[in-house]
């Protein structure tokens, strides 16, 4: 009896990985084990930033509260300490928000946590 190979599924399987590699420089996006191995590391750096881009927002938002707030003579850690200890229910997204669109509103919270 004649090996079976299955073409279909092996061929379905490569382009899958070869329209993920579209774009890349040179053979990266045609060669079948070149695309093979830039996918999978793609995939890889894809999945660990995903966590990391929580990281890198949350500092972004930190550093945006801190500059906001050291305008009205506070420090970050103080106004955060405060704000808990006042209950004031405000994620750092939404605090820094307030201070780069709304510095009227931000201020209110300031006045509200003195």
């Amino acid at each position: 009896m004649p090996r079976s190979v299955n073409a279909v599924a092996s061929r379905a399987r490569r382009k899958k990985v070869l329209k993920l590699a579209k774009g890349n420089f040179g053979s990266r996006s045609n060669v079948w084990t070149v695309a093979k191995n830039t996918v999978e590391k793609g995939l890889t750096y894809a999945y660990r930033d995903r966590k990391n881009k929580k990281r890198t927002f949350r500092s972004l938002w930190i550093v945006r509260i801190n500059a906001a707030v050291r305008s009205h003579g506070m420090t970050y850690s103080q106004f955060i300490g405060k704000v808990n200890a006042k209950g004031i229910a405000l994620n750092r997204k939404t605090l820094a928000d307030l201070a780069m669109n709304h510095p009227q509103a931000f201020e209110q919270i300031i006045k509200a946590v003195k």
